[in-house]
């Protein structure tokens, strides 16, 4: 589990593609301190296993099925990335519940200054929207932050300028793809409140069905 608070912005040094997998190298030190192997960091939102450890990285493997629904596929040797590690047990709680398993991917579609806020706002699929409310909570990049406005398509979130210069937020302009986890607790709700809803058969009886049987 993650809180969405990142810890320090590491860079991309090594990118080794399999045929529909690939192993990061990621340049780090904060997010080195006590991690061992086997321990779970965040890449832009995205929980991956360290499988090495070097004295100013790791390495980590990456699916085939992370590749499809995040934004890793578009990373390059030296792309600066968000990173996290999984939260201690006795740890502060400063974000807000995050799995570290990214939904989807949005577009970053205006980006605008308001005073010394900034805002971003982010266009996503009907299946992503609807689990982002506003003034709750939604992860972008690995990043905890509180939603501001909702549209049909699109929110948008306000960020301080602490968060922009400590993040890859500020590196993200307009048309840029980002990782997006919408909130866990909403997605858990839902299915205890509709448990059977997914397993319904679709309704096949049309015009053309109680036509052909007499109907």
């Amino acid at each position: 589990m993650f809180t969405g608070i990142v810890e320090e912005i590491g860079r991309v040094e090594r990118i080794k593609h399999g045929q529909h997998s690939a192993v990061l190298t990621i340049h780090a030190d904060t997010v080195l301190e006590g991690t061992k192997i086997g321990d779970s960091i965040a890449v832009n939102g995205i929980c991956l296993t360290v499988t090495e450890l070097f004295s100013h990285g790791f390495s980590a493997d990456v699916m085939h099925e992370t590749l499809n629904r995040s934004s890793l596929a578009g990373l390059t040797m030296g792309t600066p990335v968000n990173l996290e590690r999984a939260m201690a047990a006795d740890g502060r709680f400063g974000g807000h519940i995050v799995a570290g398993h990214v939904d989807g991917v949005g577009k970053v579609i205006r980006v605008r200054r308001d005073d010394t806020a900034i805002w971003y706002t982010i266009q996503a699929k009907a299946e992503l929207m609807r689990y982002i409310v506003e003034k709750g909570s939604i992860t972008i990049d690995g990043i905890s932050l509180t939603v501001a406005e909702v549209g049909e398509s699109e929110f948008s979130i306000s960020a301080i300028p602490h968060t922009v210069s400590q993040t890859i937020l500020k590196n993200r302009r307009e048309g840029d793809l980002v990782n997006l986890e919408t909130d866990i607790i909403g997605k858990y709700v839902e299915k205890l409140i509709c448990p059977k809803a997914e397993r319904q058969p679709k309704n096949t009886i049309t015009m053309d069905f109680l036509s052909k049987y007499g109907f």
